[in-house]
């Protein structure tokens, strides 16, 4: 039976429901209010698309934050496989880097978009741009059409998949979540997440821009470490950002301030050695100042900051320089301190956490328990993961189940 089908919202996940509602054989009409679809997507993995992570089922269950189980389901219906071979089928050819990221084979996220573009055409799917949905139209606990700008519409289905809180110049505003709360559903709490972090230490300020690569970040809360990784982040004009940033945020987006962060800059050298190399700094530059002989440990800046840490004077002679002054600096460049003040706000977030309680929602078909004929999709729901094409995975696969079960 061919149904008329209304997807309110044009990002990954509802193009893709789209797609797979129109193959069906449904009558889609796919309402996006921005001028253009797939908007956020231009602007992820810095505008390359990190469209999925081909890690297999394990590795992608392993890297979702919030409730995994629930997207079973979605999974098994499209996996990061089935993406894959979506671009490739749909002109957009794709590789894979470091950590099993999936990106377009030309690192434009333009490429697909055009991919999802060829799809939406071929399977028939009527596209309206600058369609403001305002409410989603029942009768008796049953979807029976939605009221545009333009008016009412009639649908005998309706697929809400208008994204979470996080970057709300793409256009996602939270208005789904009033539409969804106005028809009964609960939305959970929602947070930033994925998000640099402001710290109540200024150091890392005066250093803006400066990139550390191969440093260990180490996250406390209440004396217990939450999260520890090595890698790459970044120093601001607010505190930290970059991958370990990010991802740690993920861990804390619920209660971040009074975390406890650690930077060890040095994560490959135990600190016995690290001791042993400042010792013979200082005996091959008796003459020098402390900065001079421990100039090639650091960038002058980052260094100059570790010496505030471990309270030394960078002008004192090298020949001065104390046991307890080593391990002063041993003990700074080994876990330079900050303190999470907050995380950034919502516009500077790549996900939200929290959404519609999953509890409400069918894993099997993404169908409304609460009402007949919606189904619902990507961000909206409460589920997130950690950075690596995770959340567009989910985005995809709960967008074709929605897509598949209308």
């Amino acid at each position: 039976m061919s149904l008329s089908v209304a997807v309110i919202g044009g990002g990954a996940a509802g193009q893709m429901a789209a797609i797979v509602a129109a193959r069906n054989g449904h009558r889609v009409t796919l309402l996006e209010k921005n001028e253009k679809l797939g908007k956020k997507l231009y602007i992820t993995g810095k505008g390359r698309c990190n469209v999925t992570n081909d890690c297999g089922r394990d590795g992608f269950f392993a890297n979702v934050i919030r409730n995994p189980r629930f997207l079973y389901s979605a999974y098994a219906a499209f996996s990061e496989r089935d993406m894959i071979s979506f671009l490739e089928a749909n002109g957009c050819p794709v590789k894979v880097e470091r950590g099993q990221r999936v990106f377009p084979v030309s690192d434009k996220s333009s490429d697909v978009q055009k991919a999802l573009d060829r799809a939406l055409k071929a399977a028939g799917v009527s596209i309206r741009l600058n369609a403001d949905v305002r409410e989603i139209l029942t009768r008796d606990g049953i979807v029976c059409g939605v009221r545009t700008d333009r008016g009412m519409e009639p649908y005998d289905r309706v697929v809400l998949t208008t994204g979470g809180l996080s970057y709300p110049s793409t256009g996602s505003t939270g208005a789904g979540f009033e539409m969804a709360k106005s028809l009964g559903h609960t939305v959970t709490p929602l947070y930033p997440s994925l998000v640099p972090l402001e710290t109540v230490e200024s150091w890392p300020f005066a250093l803006s821009g400066i990139t550390l690569k191969n440093v260990r970040l180490t996250a406390k809360k209440g004396g217990k470490t939450i999260y520890s990784e090595q890698g790459e982040m970044l120093l601001t004009h607010f505190g930290v950002s970059g991958p370990l940033v990010l991802t740690a945020s993920a861990y804390i987006a619920e209660d971040p301030a009074g975390t406890e962060l650690s930077i060890d800059l040095k994560p490959a050298i135990p600190e016995e050695e690290l001791h042993a190399r400042l010792q013979r700094l200082v005996q091959e530059n008796p003459k020098k100042a402390v900065g001079g002989a421990f100039s090639g440990v650091l960038p002058t800046r980052l260094l100059d900051a570790v010496f505030d840490q471990a309270r030394i004077r960078p002008w004192a002679p090298a020949s001065a320089f104390t046991k307890e002054q080593r391990q002063a600096l041993v003990s700074a460049l080994k876990g330079m301190p900050l303190t999470v003040k907050g995380t950034r706000p919502f516009s500077e977030a790549v996900v939200t956490r929290g959404g519609i309680s999953v509890k409400e929602v069918k894993p099997s078909t993404l169908e409304s328990k609460l009402v007949s004929g919606l189904f619902l999709a990507g961000e909206i729901l409460d589920v997130d993961a950690f950075t690596g094409g995770f959340n567009l995975q989910i985005a995809w696969s709960t967008g074709a189940l929605a897509g598949g079960s209308v």
